[in-house]
């Protein structure tokens, strides 16, 4: 009896603490308790959920961003211009890519120099030291975590990969400050809130050739889209491959079903 009573006072004392550090664990977010980054905001995609597509308009848009105000610094080695014209992606007319292509110098190995881009070119590499390479950018971020890398959020959210993208374009502030002879300047949602680039966008920064208002929101959703296409070009014939699939399954499903029936009707007659 008193063995029992002293197992029984352990799992009152145990019980609390057990669902306080539950609490902690799974609800209380690390970044906000130490004070860092502000959690990611969502956005909303085209491109997101099953039948999600890209938005041509909006993926042309994103070219037009990176290519006046990112390409100075940052590189999409992994990407051909030529999947540029591609069905899914920017769609560029054959003419457009061979043009847009030609504005890039490629160092030709063969000949040691330089020359204009061809449409079988790949983007350049990064042009600052340190600039990280954009080509994979928007898969290599996750904007959504846990909580403590459960991946609920993932789950229903996605990577948040292009969310993280945009509030980061979208998040400085304006304040800077100078760490071991190098400028750093405050970005809400970046770790830590000190990065070392500077802001890129400040609002008109391109004229879009649809008329589209150039808001500091509006460019960094673009160039967002237009790094999720960089780095997962095949996007929109996956998920057609996969509702393909998934018809095809239900349909082979459904025939078992009646085949199997059929076969049995008689046997399951005569047990009855």
């Amino acid at each position: 009896m008193i063995h029992f009573l002293k197992k029984k006072y352990i799992m009152v004392k145990f019980i609390p603490s057990f669902l306080i550090c539950c609490y902690f664990f799974l609800f209380v977010n690390p970044s906000f308790s130490a004070g860092e980054a502000e959690k990611i905001k969502d956005f909303e995609f085209s491109f997101e959920g099953p039948f999600g597509t890209y938005d041509r308009n909006q993926l042309q848009r994103g070219l037009q961003v990176y290519t006046e105000v990112c390409a100075g610094c940052h590189g999409m080695k992994q990407v051909a211009f030529r999947t540029l014209g591609d069905p899914g992606g920017p769609e560029l007319e054959p003419k457009q890519v061979k043009a847009y292509a030609a504005q890039y110098e490629i160092y030709d190995s063969e000949t040691d120099d330089y020359r204009d881009g061809k449409p079988s070119d790949k983007f350049p590499v990064s042009g600052v030291e340190n600039a990280p390479d954009l080509s994979l950018i928007a898969k290599a971020r996750a904007g959504f975590h846990g909580p403590y890398g459960t991946g609920i959020n993932q789950l229903i959210k996605g990577m948040g990969g292009p969310e993280y993208i945009v509030n980061l374009l979208a998040g400085f502030t304006g304040e800077e400050k100078e760490q071991a002879g190098v400028t750093l300047y405050e970005n809400k949602y970046y770790p830590g809130k000190w990065i070392g680039m500077a802001q890129p966008l400040w609002g008109d920064d391109v004229e879009y050739i649809d008329g589209t208002e150039a808001t500091i929101e509006q460019q960094a959703k673009d160039v967002a889209a237009f790094l999720m296409w960089a780095a997962e070009p095949k996007l929109n014939a996956r998920k057609e491959f996969g509702f393909t699939a998934a018809s095809y399954l239900i349909v082979l499903a459904l025939l078992l079903y009646f085949t199997n029936k059929k076969i049995w009707a008689n046997v399951k007659r005569k047990q009855v």
